[in-house]
C-alpha cells in the first residue's frame, strides 16, 4: 500500500507544480520590481546629495564654511594642493607654491589648518574640495 500512496503523492505534486512555478515567477517579478524601485530611489537620493554638495554645474558652494581663509578660497586651496603633484606631493613645497599665488607662508598655514578642519566637520566642504581637486567642478 505504501507504493500506491507514494504514487498518489507524486501525482498531486506534479499537478501542483505549474501553480508553484507560476507563484515563484510572480514572486521573482515582484522582487525585481522592488529592486528597481529601490535603485531608482537610491539614484534620486544620490542625485539630490550631489546637487546639495556641488550645486548646479558651475555654481559656487556657499555658506560660512566656504568663506575664504586668510585670503585663500577653497578653489585656490585646491589649486595649490593639486600643484604639489609636481613635487611628488612634498608638503614642504606648498608654501612655495602658495607664494607664487601671493599667499604668505603664515597665511597658507592658517588656510591649511582651517580648510582641513572644515572638511572634517562639514562633508560638503570636503566633497567640493574633491570636485575642484579632481577637476569635476
Amino acid at each position: 500500500m505504501g507504493l500506491f500512496k507514494q504514487l498518489k503523492d507524486m501525482k498531486e505534486t506534479v499537478a501542483a507544480a505549474p501553480g508553484m512555478v507560476e507563484e515563484a515567477q510572480k514572486m521573482a517579478a515582484n522582487a525585481q520590481a522592488m529592486a528597481a524601485q529601490q535603485q531608482a530611489a537610491a539614484a534620486q537620493y544620490q542625485a539630490q546629495a550631489m546637487a546639495a554638495a556641488y550645486g548646479a554645474p558651475g555654481a559656487t558652494a556657499t555658506g560660512p564654511d566656504f568663506e575664504p581663509v586668510a585670503g585663500v578660497s577653497l578653489e585656490l586651496y585646491a589649486e595649490i594642493s593639486k600643484g604639489l603633484a609636481a613635487y611628488n606631493y612634498d608638503q614642504t613645497k606648498a608654501p612655495e607654491i602658495a607664494a607664487t599665488k601671493g599667499i604668505s607662508a603664515m597665511a597658507w598655514q592658517e588656510a591649511v589648518d582651517t580648510w582641513n578642519a572644515r572638511m572634517k566637520t562639514n562633508p560638503a566642504v570636503g566633497q567640493r574640495f574633491n570636485a575642484l581637486y579632481t577637476g569635476r567642478a
